[in-house]
């Protein structure tokens, strides 16, 4: 019995001795170490099949699949392009769930002997590292043979230095039915886009002949709506396949000039809203004698509005006014009632000034007059400072000029009654002070131009797209001088003004009207306080 007791005690130390060993071993031939996911998968879905297959002809299905090699899904099926366009669009699965392959079900009737090209762009991606498929295309013809032909080219911005992404391109049959009308209510035949590039291309077309326009398409409706969209066109017709290639410039037509609205905004105070460019404006007030009112009133800086002001207040349900322009006279009615009276409001429009800039005033009402008996304008050393006041009443702004010094500061005591309004108020005691800086923390810029075919260049310095300088030159010199310029990076951008009229021009598609061609300097130029950058201009086709 003591032998079998002691035989079974050893046979487990055994068992757990070779236990031990093992773990031992297991232990030392492991690698140290985090455990790694290996390479990210960079490789995007292979297309397998598709039923029906891709380039197919006598069409008749209503519905496609295609197969992949992995799970895909559709991260924007906005951007996937059907040329033809449909009127009802297809319906395109999997989005926000992943599937071995794409539906396409038609749910508008596909046109007889057309040859149908469905562009994915960049679409279709893998369900985990949301690799795309960059370009993939679906073909099929519901007639006997498939359209081969191409057509290609580029659209660059008339004003923006870059081009928005996705640009619509339209081909337009040109036969019996085709009129200059035709992009406003009718889908073009072919469809492309630019995605993130300036490029675009079509593909599988017939021959024939084509207006070619582009679009930036704000409501993905393939037409062209005039205050939303930018639109870019060829004068001329192409033919295909003798025409292969072209250059599309996409603008904002320029609104016709009307007059939209009326509002009181205040117990004295009209908004008057109009869209286009304002020339020559008049207000008028309908079925008051001029005798019993006066009216005056000035743009807004920031939108379309006139600011229109009547005095005094009278009791009426609705003011009926008449606006004019130079090409356009309208009637608009507003609601009249009693509300609060505004008091008056200065600024100074800019605290810190160059050598040669004026100190602008503006107020929230109309500006009526300056009593300079009232005024007390010194130095920092609290000596008087002489100086000449302009109104602009347009822009109701008071320029106050003066000579200036450098790192120095100046305060503008206004007394009570210095200034009166429009309405009869007048400013407390205000002072309203402005400097200047040391002219070495300033830069300055010197531009030389080459030879161009344009007697008139309007050059602006630009940062972000918005512009900081401005200056005209004429073909009587060729060069120009920005001084006092804060340090910073600066674009140049050059408008051919070709009917010399000082501002740029926008094109127009039913007149067939280019824009004026704009030239931007592909260098961006550094300008540092107390230096002097001299740049020569060349324009390059």
């Amino acid at each position: 019995m003591f032998l079998c007791e002691k035989k079974y005690m050893n046979t487990r130390q055994l068992h757990f001795f070779l236990i031990f060993i093992s773990t031992l071993f297991i232990l030392a031939c492991a690698k140290r170490g985090s455990i790694g996911g290996g390479p990210k998968d960079e490789t995007p879905p292979v297309f397998v099949r598709s039923s029906p297959p891709n380039f197919s002809t006598d069409f008749r299905a209503n519905e496609i699949r295609i197969y992949f090699d992995e799970l895909v899904t559709i991260q924007d099926a906005q951007k996937v392009l059907v040329s033809p366009p449909m009127k009802i669009k297809p319906e395109i699965t999997p989005v926000g769930f992943p599937a071995k392959y794409i539906k396409i079900k038609f749910k508008d009737t596909l046109k007889p002997e057309t040859t149908y090209n469905i562009n994915f762009g960049s679409s279709i991606i893998d369900n985990n590292e949301k690799n795309p498929i960059k370009f993939f295309q679906f073909v099929f013809s519901t007639g006997k043979v498939l359209d081969s032909l191409s057509f290609k080219g580029s659209v660059k911005d008339a004003f923006k230095k870059e081009l928005a992404d996705n640009i619509s391109v339209h081909l337009y049959e040109v036969n019996e039915a085709y009129t200059d009308s035709t992009v406003f209510k009718e889908f073009p035949r072919y469809i492309s886009n630019t995605l993130d590039s300036t490029l675009f291309e079509f593909k599988n077309i017939k021959a024939g002949k084509y207006k070619l326009i582009a679009l930036e398409d704000k409501a993905s409706n393939y037409t062209f709506e005039p205050k939303e969209d930018k639109i870019g066109f060829l004068e001329r017709t192409i033919s295909i396949p003798e025409d292969s290639i072209a250059e599309i410039t996409i603008f904002k037509e320029a609104s016709e000039f009307k007059y939209v609205r009326a509002k009181q905004v205040s117990k004295n105070q009209f908004n008057i809203g109009y869209e286009g460019a304002l020339e020559n404006p008049e207000l008028e007030i309908l079925g008051v004698s001029k005798d019993s009112i006066q009216t005056t009133f000035f743009k807004d800086s920031k939108k379309d509005t006139l600011n229109l002001w009547v005095k005094p207040f009278f009791v009426q349900d609705s003011l009926i006014i008449i606006t004019k322009s130079k090409t356009v006279t309208d009637t608009l009615v507003s609601r009249y009632k009693d509300q609060y009276k505004d008091s008056l409001k200065l600024t100074v429009s800019s605290k810190t000034l160059s050598l040669k800039e004026d100190m602008v005033i503006t107020a929230n009402t109309p500006f009526g007059k300056l009593n300079n008996e009232l005024v007390n304008f010194i130095n920092q050393d609290t000596l008087p400072v002489n100086f000449t006041q302009e109104f602009d009443s347009f822009k109701n702004e008071l320029r106050i000029s003066f000579n200036k010094k450098e790192d120095s500061k100046y305060a503008l005591k206004l007394l009570p009654g210095a200034i009166t309004d429009f309405l009869g108020n007048t400013n407390d005691t205000l002072v309203l002070k402005v400097n200047t800086k040391l002219e070495s923390e300033y830069g300055k810029l010197f531009l030389t131009f080459g030879k161009t075919d344009s007697k008139t260049l309007i050059v602006q310095l630009v940062q972000n797209e918005k512009m900081k300088k401005e200056a005209i030159l004429t073909d009587e010199k060729n060069s120009i001088n920005f001084e006092s310029l804060n340090p910073g990076d600066y674009g140049i951008r050059v408008i051919f003004d070709d009917n010399n009229n000082g501002v740029r021009d926008t094109g127009n598609f039913l007149k067939q009207i280019q824009p004026e061609k704009i030239f931007y300097y592909p260098k961006t130029i550094t300008v540092r306080a107390n230096w002097d950058v001299k740049q020569e201009i060349i324009f390059t086709k």
